[in-house]
């Protein structure tokens, strides 16, 4: 069994009950994950984490970006994006300020 760490900066750390970074487990015969399914089983085990990220229709929220490695979901395959063994998701949620 192989996993993908999962990071987040504090403002979302109550979501995942006041954790900075999960290990989310995947099968490494069946390949890499998609940030989709990392994110259906963070929110599975953590349901406030899931609403906060993404909406009713199961999209990532427009103030929510999502990285594998250093990349933004958005400008490669959305949630379909494969994530490599060895590589961070982080998940951020944007802050505005005025």
């Amino acid at each position: 069994m192989a996993h993908v760490t999962v990071r987040v900066p504090a403002v979302l750390a109550a979501g995942l009950g006041g954790r900075r970074e999960v290990d989310v487990p995947y099968d490494a015969d069946a390949g890499p994950p998609s940030v989709r399914r990392l994110l259906d089983v963070l929110a599975e085990e953590y349901p406030r984490f899931g609403r906060r990220v993404r909406d009713e229709r199961g999209e990532v929220r427009r103030y929510v970006n999502v990285f594998v490695g250093a990349d933004n979901i958005r400008d490669l395959s959305g949630q379909d994006t494969a994530v490599p063994a060895g590589t961070d998701v982080l998940v951020v949620q944007s802050v505005a300020g005025g």
